[in-house]
């Protein structure tokens, strides 16, 4: 099968078309100049929102990675644009082109009725995708995710162990730090989205894709601290009214966003069972030999 991939030089792009090569999948990458010879994989020079069905001619399926965590709006880098629009082109780019079968990842917590814009415009995303006419789509949505993001990329647990835990006598948590999340690794993310090109079962789904364990991010941060060979450090409570926004004004200081602090706040939990049940992956569980990583890039 020949692949189209969006977002490919990302941090889950990276580990995405790696999952493809070793597969057997042909792949061609959609990258802005200069090429990028990591990637190991046919490229082709544009932006998302350029047309695209000529670039993907020949594909058999696209994986849409493209995404954004933070706006800069001077830049025109916008959940708007680089969510809502950008998705719902690529659908049209690969409805034109003839490519039947797309993969959007997406992100857990998503809703119509979200509290940011980061949640709606994703949701947006989605629904180009449902309403695409598209004969096979599958639509994930990753939890908190993590791996080694390699020597050029950074991902959450390497930001908090450089920008909190290491330098930080006494670690600041945001609220009572008692929110959940269920953490995933960045291999079984890319593998789950090679695997759903041909999967009858994932085919016209929406699927959560978190790790099956629970953990609260006093205990995350406890755990990424274990894994730098550090001992847990003694913490301090900042309250959400505070924190809120100085998140807000504080551009890429602090190593989480307002959205994600929001995201955070409701739970980034889900049903685990059916996304496994989906597909065959091998365990990475969230654990200190998983995040050794962490060690040098704090």
């Amino acid at each position: 099968m020949r692949v189209f991939v969006t977002g490919a030089t990302g941090f889950v792009g990276r580990y995405v078309v790696r999952a493809l090569r070793d597969a057997g999948h042909e792949v061609r990458c959609l990258v802005r100049s200069p090429t990028d010879p990591l990637l190991g994989a046919d490229q082709v020079h544009g932006d998302i929102l350029d047309p695209l069905a000529a670039r993907m001619a020949g594909c058999d399926g696209v994986i849409h990675l493209v995404g954004i965590i933070r706006e800069n709006v001077r830049h025109r880098i916008t959940f708007e644009r680089l969510h809502a629009q950008a998705t719902a082109h690529v659908v049209r780019e690969a409805a034109a082109a003839g490519v039947s079968r797309l993969i959007y990842v997406s992100a857990n917590g998503v809703s119509a009725e979200g509290k940011t814009a980061y949640q709606t415009t994703k949701w947006a995303a989605e629904e180009s995708v449902r309403n695409g006419g598209l004969k096979h789509w599958c639509i994930l949505r990753p939890g908190l995710i993590f791996g080694d993001p390699g020597l050029a990329r950074d991902e959450f647990c390497s930001i908090l162990a450089r920008q909190l835990i290491r330098p930080a006598p006494v670690i600041p948590i945001f609220g009572s730090g008692q929110y959940a999340v269920q953490p995933i690794h960045v291999g079984q993310v890319a593998e789950s989205a090679v695997q759903a090109l041909r999967s009858k079962a994932a085919s016209r789904q929406t699927l959560v894709a978190v790790g099956p364990e629970k953990l609260t991010y006093l205990q995350l941060v406890d755990r990424i601290t274990r894994s730098m060979g550090l001992r847990p450090k003694p913490k301090f409570h900042v309250p959400l009214w505070l924190i809120q926004p100085i998140l807000r004004c504080s551009g890429n200081i602090l190593p989480i966003t307002a959205d994600q602090l929001t995201m955070l706040l409701e739970g980034n939990c889900g049903d685990s069972a059916r996304f496994f049940a989906t597909f065959a992956l091998e365990e990475h569980g969230f654990a200190e030999e998983n995040l050794s990583y962490v060690r040098t890039r704090a």
